[in-house]
């Protein structure tokens, strides 16, 4: 019984530090497509902004989207890289490039197909 209550103390206070979006980015219209993350203030490169998927626990091999990945708009030329986190297959992103404050946060989609506008 000791150990399941040190598993959900862990959890709390893990998901009690959780933010949906970093300080330093909201959702605003994108000049790219409906809505994307916009820089509030300047991103220096190589910052870390979050997590933007983790695995589906109830259906292997896919994944679910954080706030932060649902909102990323994809582009060839991103602003942000996309890596792994081996230990716990969450995906995450950094910046690849100083983000000016009304730059938009981007990434190159690779888990799905992007659906291309006729």
């Amino acid at each position: 019984m000791k150990k399941k209550q040190e598993a959900i103390s862990l959890a709390t206070i893990k998901f009690s530090d959780y933010k949906p979006l970093p300080d330093s980015i909201t959702i605003r219209e994108s000049n790219i497509d409906g809505l994307g993350l916009i820089a509030k203030e300047d991103i220096p490169k190589g910052t870390f902004l979050g997590t933007i998927h983790i695995p589906n626990m109830c259906k292997s091999g896919e994944f679910i989207r954080t706030p932060l990945g649902g909102f990323g708009n994809h582009s060839e030329n991103p602003s942000c890289n996309k890596f792994k986190f081996e230990h716990n297959n969450h995906w995450g992103i950094t910046t690849k490039q100083h983000i000016y404050k009304g730059g938009e946060i981007t990434w190159k989609y690779t888990l799905y197909e992007i659906e291309t506008k006729k």
